[in-house]
């Protein structure tokens, strides 16, 4: 019997949220050993023909025990257990406590983000900084366990049935002649959308979107304002002072740019 638990609770966290436990079992029901994995082994000179030859037909035999995805968990309450005959176990081991521990992480993580958010919609914009493809992956759905509205990664939406969503880049404000202009065509193309605001001066950028809504009327269904840099917590206070002003007061604020629980 294997048994997968946490010891100790990280600081400031009283429970932790449990995930990976999917990607497990999918594991253990489709895990093989090709011919080419075969003869990397045995290029090593390590293993015998006869335990080769028990790899080419290896199947995961064993039990699993496993609280469900997203339920919390504490210390030295098992997350998941495998019984096994020995070499299974250890063989399946590794990945195991990998995706486990990288899941519950994400998930746990995202959970306390939610949480301080009161309700608001918080949305994962993580992709460019996690460590590769797959751990951009295994995040977007970690974190939509953890109660995360919606991710940028659209592969991840495409694979685990997580919700996409997404705003502008300044990549974009930058290839048009001005801010305003770059506005007024996005809007066009996506009328329901989220504005940048802060590719050259935060507020600036706001007044301008006030400034489209005055031209497009009735037209105007832009959804919010982000921003992405400085002091968000200021700056949100003088966007909205700014947008009530106008009248629109049914445009929200999007805040980005590596917040967490504080």
């Amino acid at each position: 019997v294997f048994t997968l638990f946490v010891r100790r609770l990280p600081v400031r966290r009283n429970f932790l949220l449990a995930c990976g436990v999917d990607t497990v079992l999918d594991y253990l029901e489709t895990i093989r050993f090709s011919e080419e994995d075969l003869a990397y082994l045995d290029s090593l000179r390590q293993f015998s023909s006869r335990f080769l030859s028990w790899l080419r037909d290896f199947r995961f035999t064993g039990e699993v025990y496993a609280v469900p995805e997203g339920t919390p968990v504490f210390a030295n309450e098992p997350i998941l257990e495998i019984v096994a005959p020995l070499p299974q176990a250890q063989i399946v081991e590794t990945f195991i406590m990998n995706q486990i521990h990288v899941q519950t992480v994400l998930a746990s993580k995202a959970q306390r983000v939610v949480a301080a958010a009161e309700g608001r919609p918080v949305i994962d914009f993580g992709p460019r900084r996690m460590h590769g493809i797959d751990a951009a992956l295994k995040a977007a759905r970690a974190f939509w366990i953890g109660g995360v509205a919606a991710t940028s990664n659209v592969l991840a939406g495409k694979l685990y049935g997580v919700p996409v969503a997404g705003t502008m880049a300044h990549s974009y404000i930058q290839s048009h002649e001005n801010e305003a202009t770059a506005f007024r065509a996005f809007a066009q193309l996506y009328p329901e959308t989220v504005l940048l605001v802060d590719t050259y001066d935060t507020l600036a950028g706001v007044k301008k979107v006030i400034d489209l809504a005055r031209a497009l009327g009735d037209d105007f269904k832009v959804k919010a304002v982000r921003l992405d840099s400085g002091d968000l917590l200021d700056l949100s206070r003088r966007a909205r002072r700014l947008l009530d002003d106008a009248g629109l007061r049914d445009v929200e604020i999007f805040a980005s740019g590596g917040l967490d629980e504080d």
